[in-house]
């Protein structure tokens, strides 16, 4: 190889690292982070309960759910999405106020504050509540496998 020859490729494998330096650093600032994806994640679960789309909530709920209510009920990812299916709880509106969460590796608690309206067995209900969610990620997506709410004055 010529000296011009060994020139080029000096400068090929200059570019080519600096497009490679280039290209993780805007994969790492522009990807979300962990805690990130659980507030999307949160939000996702509140608009789906909300509008009762049972295919999202398909994906969004591990197999596994368990579904705890201020009430003390507790249930499956089944009883709670025919639930939802045949009207017996309806969300008339679903406001997270605030959240903070932790991530664990695999796994997230996400604490949040949140005000809900609509219907269930005991009728209409107006609540205040304190919702903790528990996070898993399962084949590179967060999924909701555990939910319990208390309600706060």
């Amino acid at each position: 190889m010529d000296i011009e020859g060994s020139q080029l490729f000096a400068i090929d494998l200059d570019t080519m690292r600096s497009l490679i330096i280039f290209a993780f650093l805007s994969v790492s600032l522009f990807a979300a982070t962990p805690e990130a994806e659980i507030s999307a994640a949160d939000q996702a679960w509140a608009t789906a309960v909300k509008s009762r789309n049972i295919h999202s909530l398909e994906k969004i709920f591990t197999t596994e759910l368990i579904y705890g209510h201020a009430s003390g009920a507790i249930e499956t990812k089944q009883k709670y999405l025919d639930r939802l299916k045949t009207g017996k709880q309806r969300y008339d509106s679903l406001t997270i106020e605030s959240t903070k969460i932790v991530v664990y590796g695999t796994s997230a608690m996400s604490h949040s504050i949140t005000r809900a309206t609509g219907v269930n067995d005991s009728g209409p209900f107006n609540d205040h509540l304190m919702m903790m969610h528990f996070w898993v990620k399962q084949e590179g997506a967060w999924r909701l496998a555990g939910h319990q709410t208390a309600k706060i004055q």
